[in-house]
């Protein structure tokens, strides 16, 4: 349900989130940052987490917010992070490539801390205030591989596949406090981590990086262009403004078409 505290604005308008207070895990590049940024603007205090302390305490100066210098692999680090907050936005993610028979145990272990037992750590914790005050927004940054798979990518796809099941379990608890979780799950975004991919791309086989991102990335993308972290930010801070109390349980897919497929 809606209450009283819920903020009757334009998602995008300054005072849309005053008096919130949202946390957002991987906040110091990418996703995670644009998202930090468009929260503060948007006047919610924004708690900062990343492992990256320099970048995390630097953006959190620049924003008005707190910077939580945290590695999301750790659990007493994830148990020791703010449980007081209104917004969740779950970003924290890794990435490595290699086929199942030759991927490291320890490192697909690794995704999973990070990607899928540190969000439900998180939520355990910032649940019960969310529902005491009536009021709650979880966004869980997914990706098209939270839908569909691709080869070499076990660890990730399928901790992005259980983030979208926890994302629904959540949706269906949390409803009848006033409290939705969704899922924004985009195709290939203009990231370090993607920048890197292409780089990396492009000198295995032997083509530029603008074929790597048109044959390789967006293959399967109707739309030919990477996707701008800003644009994703978009689509969580309207998640988090008002109209959207019975959008709950959803996947929200920025692909370009891919699964459109």
């Amino acid at each position: 349900m809606e209450t009283s505290r819920t903020p009757q604005h334009d998602p995008l308008a300054p005072s849309a989130l005053t008096g919130r207070t949202a946390l957002v895990t991987g906040a110091a590049s990418g996703i995670g940052l644009a998202c930090a940024e468009a929260l503060a603007a948007a006047g919610a205090h924004v708690h900062v987490v990343d492992k990256a302390g320099d970048a995390a305490k630097a953006l959190a100066a620049r924003i008005g917010g707190t910077a939580w210098v945290a590695d999301l692999s750790v659990a007493e680090a994830v148990d020791g992070l703010p449980a007081d907050v209104d917004i969740v936005v779950n970003n924290a993610g890794l990435q490595h490539v290699a086929p199942v028979h030759e991927f490291p145990p320890d490192r697909f272990a690794l995704i999973h801390r990070v990607m899928v037992e540190a969000p439900f750590r998180i939520l355990r914790r910032t649940l019960p205030g969310m529902y005491e005050r009536g009021w709650g927004r979880v966004v869980n940054i997914s990706s098209v591989h939270g839908l569909r798979a691709s080869p070499y990518k076990s660890a990730y796809v399928s901790a992005k596949h259980a983030l979208e099941g926890l994302s629904k379990v959540v949706a269906l608890e949390a409803a009848p406090h006033g409290v939705t979780s969704n899922c924004v799950s985009p195709g290939y975004v203009r990231t370090p981590l993607v920048e890197n991919q292409i780089t990396d791309q492009a000198r295995s086989h032997g083509i530029s990086e603008q074929e790597v991102v048109g044959r390789v990335l967006l293959e399967r993308s109707a739309v030919k262009s990477l996707i701008e972290p800003g644009d994703v930010a978009g689509a969580v801070l309207w998640l988090c403004g008002p109209g959207t109390a019975h959008i709950t349980g959803s996947s929200l897919t920025m692909d370009g078409g891919w699964t459109a497929n």
